[in-house]
């Protein structure tokens, strides 16, 4: 789990099938030193885990990341000490699935897109 260790929640807004928040990196985490080191950024696999762990959150069931309908990293993701990023997330559940949509946007400019769908882990 990324959350409150590469980055922390400062808003959090959840309806039925949609979730917002506002969220801020972490720029000391050590996952910058290799990604990369003296220009970091955040890396795509961390921003789809961050959009799984708000899914886990706001559907209260174990999901893993199933299927990438598309996937779109539009700007480079500089993480800056007090600069806050928008989650956008929606939702559509179907049987097992929740077919998903979601947004990362700085100064309210998209810089990444998810259409894809996450399963129930089924014990």
């Amino acid at each position: 789990m990324l959350l409150n260790n590469f980055y922390t929640v400062d808003e959090l807004t959840k309806s039925e099938n949609e979730l917002q928040a506002s969220i801020q990196f972490h720029p000391e985490h050590e996952i910058f030193e290799g990604h990369f080191p003296g220009q970091p950024v955040v890396p795509g696999v961390c921003m789809v885990q961050i959009v799984k762990e708000f899914m886990q959150l706001a559907t209260e069931e174990k999901l893993m990341f199933s299927k990438g309908n598309q996937i779109k990293f539009l700007q480079l993701l500089v993480p800056v000490s007090g600069e806050a990023i928008q989650v956008n997330i929606s939702w559509k559940k179907e049987e097992n699935t929740f077919i998903t949509n979601a947004d990362f946007k700085k100064e309210n400019v998209p810089v990444f897109k998810l259409s894809g769908t996450f399963s129930r882990i089924l014990s």
